[in-house]
């Protein structure tokens, strides 16, 4: 069918991304029209009125998505939604917001994806940098959308962003000066046909990539070698696997990273570190050094320092309390499998672990073989109570719990001095919360709440 030639981008979806989206497309003097099918966005869309914006607030027109020029859906927003398939039928553009940035970006990029570990190492990076003297935009997934730092006059000199996979599935020019991949696991496979898919969406951020980039990849994800054939850039690589980590460019060993970079050859001490605990944050601290080596030769001194001004993020491995001896850790950022095993590892034993939530095509199996050598007793939360009880009843105790309440009480009730009661759900939180910060601060309130019960 023949495109409309209607000139109007359409931003679907008033989260952060999209008014900031919004806001930059009408600044460039493009006619932008903003949807959101939530009736609660009214403040929102006065806010975007004001600017010229035209909005569609607690509902979706038909019309004004097939007669629109480009969409620009938000990230949540899944691409199978039923009006952008028919509008994409009557030829209508889609566009996204990697893309929008890159078309207008001049700084050097480093961009940072996988299921785990994202977050970390992106704020790693930009304290690295700010301790070498550099002045980086640190944005993207991890809370300020990229289009700010176009809007927002200041002296930015580079720009860390961390990148979903949503937002690299509808990105066709993104290029990268550096790209990370940390991992791959399975993670949001209610978005995806496959694993496979999931999988293809996280190497594409290296496919616009041209020699003189560089990809920072962890040779352990699946299909490394093959995968590395086809990329055009730079590859550098780190590893903690004692069977291939010599021959890579960061060699991570228990108190120290090596790295070996031509004629860079610092050794990074991580012996001495309180805030980054575990293998996992290992491979983060090289990834983010060999992401910074790859952008300018700056001194091992300044990495340390970044290093060490580091500060543990909230709802990820977040020390709240201990009370009577029982320690109480949050974990909601550990929405998938692979980032329960990896907290379940900086414990070792001794664990009462707090799971469940909205699955996400949630394998718990995958969790078994850990909770079987660390977990001493489940409390299973949210909608996925019984799938968990289901899977871990031979393995250990599972109490199943109605409120966050609830399960504080029957973790701190089922722990001796000495144990751990770990929020670390490997789900969504949507179920029973607005998101996985809601779900850490309620657990982290309950916890409070006891101690304050016990003392009364």
């Amino acid at each position: 069918m023949k495109k409309k030639t209607s000139p109007y981008f359409l931003v679907i979806g008033l989260g952060a991304s999209g008014v900031s989206m919004a806001k930059f497309l009408c600044s460039k003097g493009k006619s932008v029209v903003a949807t959101d099918i939530d009736a609660g966005r009214a403040s929102t869309a006065k806010e975007l009125n004001a600017l010229g914006i035209r909005t569609e607030i607690g509902f979706h027109d038909p019309d004004t998505f097939n007669r629109a020029g480009t969409l620009i859906p938000s990230p949540g927003i899944p691409l199978t939604h039923a009006l952008i398939r028919e509008a994409l039928a009557h030829g209508v553009d889609l566009m996204g917001e990697l893309d929008v940035f890159a078309a207008y970006n001049t700084l050097p990029v480093i961009a940072i994806t996988g299921t785990n570990g994202k977050t970390t190492t992106t704020t790693l990076i930009g304290e690295m940098l700010r301790a070498c003297g550099r002045n980086p935009f640190v944005g993207g997934n991890i809370g300020t959308p990229l289009v700010e730092n176009l809007m927002a006059p200041g002296h930015t000199d580079v720009v860390v962003a961390e990148i979903s996979s949503f937002q690299l599935d509808l990105s066709k020019t993104f290029r990268p000066e550096v790209g990370v991949l940390l991992n791959i696991s399975e993670d949001h496979l209610d978005r995806y046909a496959s694993y496979e898919a999931y999988e293809d969406s996280k190497w594409s951020l290296f496919k616009n990539q041209t020699p003189s980039d560089t990809a920072v990849i962890n040779r352990a994800v699946n299909g490394f070698d093959t995968a590395v054939s086809k990329i055009r850039s730079r590859i550098i690589d780190f590893s903690s696997d004692p069977n291939t980590r010599e021959n890579c460019s960061a060699d991570i060993r228990d108190t120290e990273i090596r790295i070996r970079l031509k004629d860079l050859t610092p050794t990074l001490r991580t012996d001495h570190l309180k805030e980054l605990q575990g293998a996992h944050n290992r491979e983060n601290i090289a990834a983010a050094a060999l992401a910074c080596l790859a952008l300018d030769h700056f001194p091992v001194e300044g990495l340390s320092k970044g290093i060490a001004s580091f500060k543990n993020l909230s709802h990820r491995m977040e020390f709240v309390k201990t009370i009577r001896g029982i320690s109480f850790y949050d974990d909601s950022k550990a929405t998938n499998t692979d980032a329960v095993v990896r907290a379940l590892d900086c414990f070792k034993k001794n664990i009462i672990l707090i799971l469940g939530g909205r699955e996400k095509g949630t394998d718990f199996t995958l969790l078994v073989r850990d909770v079987r050598k660390s977990v001493k007793t489940i409390v299973s939360l949210g909608e996925s109570r019984a799938h968990v009880r289901e899977t871990f009843q031979g393995i250990c105790p599972v109490i199943e719990a109605e409120t966050m309440q609830e399960a504080v009480e029957k973790g701190y009730a089922s722990a001796l001095p000495g144990d751990v009661v770990l929020l670390s759900p490997a789900c969504a939180s949507f179920d029973m919360f607005d998101n996985y910060a809601h779900r850490g601060r309620e657990f982290a309130v309950r916890v409070k709440g006891l101690e304050d019960h016990l003392h009364d």
